[in-house]
Formats: C-alpha cells, structure tokens, sequence
C-alpha cells in the first residue's frame, strides 16, 4: 500500500511541536494503521475492474432477457386488445342498431300520436263549426223571426193608429159637423 502523505514529514512536525521523537512516531504510527483499517473497509466494499465488467454483462443479458419478455408481452397484449377492440366494436353496433330502432319505433310512435291529435283536433273544428253554424242557422231564424214580429208589431200599430186617427177625425169631424 501507499501512502499518500510523507510520514517523515510528519514525525519532524510533530517534533517542531514538541512531542518526543518516540511520541510522534507512536502517532504517526496509529494514523497509519487507522488510514489502513479504514481502507481495508473502504476496499471490502469496492469492487475490481473485473468484477464491474462480469456484473455489467450479467445486467446487460438480464435487460435483454426483459427486452425480449416485453416484445412478447406486447404482441400478446396488442393481439389481446385486437381481439378486444373487435369486441367493443361489434358491441357498439348492436347498441347503434338498438338505439336506431329504438329512434325510429319513438319517431312512429311520435307520428301516430301526432296524427290521431291532428284527427282529434279536425274533429273538434268540425264539431265546433256545425255547432256554430247551428249557432248561426239559430240565431238568423230568431232575427228573421224577430223582424217578422216587429214588422207585424209595427203593421198593427200602423193599423192602430191610423184607426185612432180616422177614429180621431171622423169624432172631429162630427163635432165640427154639429156646431156647424
């Protein structure tokens, strides 16, 4: 192993500083079994160049492995959602076909009922027009029947008065007579 600093160097430091040169030899001594027991485990958990390669190629073929399982899974999921897709699709034109019927039986229906109204409502203008015209056909025969007794009325009156009057004159006409 090498050392990355000049242990030498560091004893005389040390020296400069005031420890013994046995002291700072201890020390140095402990700094460089602490700085080996730490690169032990340091190195335990490393690996070689070696090592890195085989890994890498078992990764690499496990990928591979994966690719090809998914390049299957997804044929069988494309054919399976074919297959599915066909069936949604004959699904929905049943239900198109359901709902045009549907529509066409509520269209005819729709039409059939709007026909017997519009017979209905024929029917009722017609019951009201004969209603009305028997109205009218009433009441010009109640008018007609009206002018015929006011024309009767009036003629009697007619008759009344220009009896009162002849009455009227004829009494004048003896008393004028009379004192004539």
């Amino acid at each position: 192993r090498r050392l990355y600093f000049d242990t030498h160097a560091l004893v005389c430091l040390l020296e400069e500083k005031g420890f013994t040169t046995q002291q700072s030899e201890v020390i140095v001594s402990a700094l460089v079994k602490i700085m080996n027991t730490n690169l032990d485990m340091i190195y335990k958990d490393m690996v070689t160049k070696v090592q890195q390669e085989i890994a890498l190629q078992q990764v690499m073929s496990h990928i591979a492995g994966v690719k090809k399982d998914m390049i299957i899974l997804e044929k069988s999921e494309f054919s399976a959602l074919r297959s599915e897709n066909e069936k949604i699709r004959l699904e929905l034109q049943q239900i198109k076909k359901q709902v045009t019927d549907e529509i066409t039986k509520v269209h005819a229906d729709n039409k059939l009922s709007l026909n017997l109204e519009k017979s209905r409502v024929k029917e009722l203008h017609a019951q009201q027009d004969r209603a009305l015209t028997q109205t009218d056909r009433k009441i010009d025969t109640e008018v007609a029947d009206l002018k015929t007794m006011l024309e009767s009325h009036k003629l009697d009156n007619i008759k009344y008065l220009a009896g009162s009057v002849f009455t009227c004159l004829t009494v004048a006409l003896g008393f004028y007579r009379l004192w004539i």
